[in-house]
């Protein structure tokens, strides 16, 4: 814990010109009389730390001094470069390789070794999101607002939007952004954007950053239970988690979890075919075999 200290210590008057021992105690949880240990500690290794008194006082490092070495271990720096590269995957350059090239000139050898951790964060339309992803962190950027046709189950629309982030959740990409229809901070999906392009630019707002919890953007309005064949347990393991299920004594899953909204409910069961039951809620079951008679009626047409 102690070599974990001095280094954050270091880390911390690496990124501040200086800083006082109560705040570094305050910042580790420790005395003051631990702190100042450490500084000795840190000045009998080789690094000049300076120490001043009075009302601008505190501690700092020599200037003109360098560390050479980084601070970050190998495994640490191999980490960055997988998330590094996870957003060359997305753009389609190594421009965030380059960077790492920069951040560790002089110990090139930890962009090699360990290669077992890959981040792919691109999608099956890869060439179509690369350019927006893009011309919105552009427009982030720069402070342009955007407009763009929204394509959602509800119909398509028109928007402009202030752009302020570019979020990676649920495996696709969102903006976070004020639109101008809505009055209010909105979260759209890029895959449903067409037609984008920058506009006028905009003074930025107090942002409001979003409640990404799942709970929060896709609340649990109807609890589903469906009988769902052994065969597909494999489904339920990938998109619901062990957990959504129990095995029946007759070997059939007992299916349990909740929806946002019935359209979801009802094009899922379908795509069991004859391998699932819905259950509950029961008011849906009408539909769902509305939903196959009209499927019927349509392949039964020559």
């Amino acid at each position: 814990m102690k070599l974990d200290r001095m280094i954050g210590i270091l880390s911390v008057l690496l990124q501040q010109k200086k800083v006082t021992a109560p705040e570094l105690a305050e910042k580790f949880e420790v005395s003051r009389r631990t702190i100042q240990r450490d500084i000795e500690a840190l000045c009998i290794a080789g690094i000049p730390l300076v120490t001043e008194v009075g009302p601008n006082g505190g501690i700092s490092i020599m200037e003109d001094y360098k560390i050479d070495r980084t601070l970050l271990s190998t495994s640490d720096m191999q980490a960055i470069l997988a998330g590094l590269r996870s957003l060359d995957s997305v753009s389609g350059t190594n421009r965030y390789a380059q960077l790492m090239e920069k951040l560790s000139a002089g110990a090139s050898n930890l962009l090699t070794g360990d290669t077992h951790i890959l981040i792919d964060l691109s999608s099956w339309y890869k060439d179509a999101l690369a350019p927006k992803i893009e011309l919105l962190h552009e427009a982030i950027r720069s402070g342009q607002k955007v407009s763009f046709t929204y394509h959602a189950p509800n119909g398509e629309s028109q928007r402009t939007v202030e752009p302020y982030d570019l979020i990676f959740q649920w495996a696709g990409w969102y903006l976070w952004a004020y639109c101008e229809r809505r009055k209010d901070f909105r979260l759209f999906k890029l895959g449903r954007m067409t037609d984008l392009s920058c506009g006028e630019s905009f003074e930025k707002r107090a942002v409001t950053h979003p409640q990404l919890s799942s709970e929060r953007i896709f609340p649990a309005r109807y609890q589903v239970k469906a009988i769902i064949d052994p065969r597909y347990k494999w489904r339920l393991i990938e998109e619901y988690g062990p957990e959504s299920f129990s095995v029946l004594p007759d070997g059939m899953l007992l299916f349990s979890f909740g929806f946002t909204d019935a359209t979801s409910i009802i094009c899922w069961i379908v795509s069991f075919g004859e391998g699932a039951e819905l259950l509950e809620p029961a008011q849906f079951r009408a539909e769902v075999l509305a939903f196959a008679e009209g499927i019927c009626e349509k392949y039964r047409q020559p």
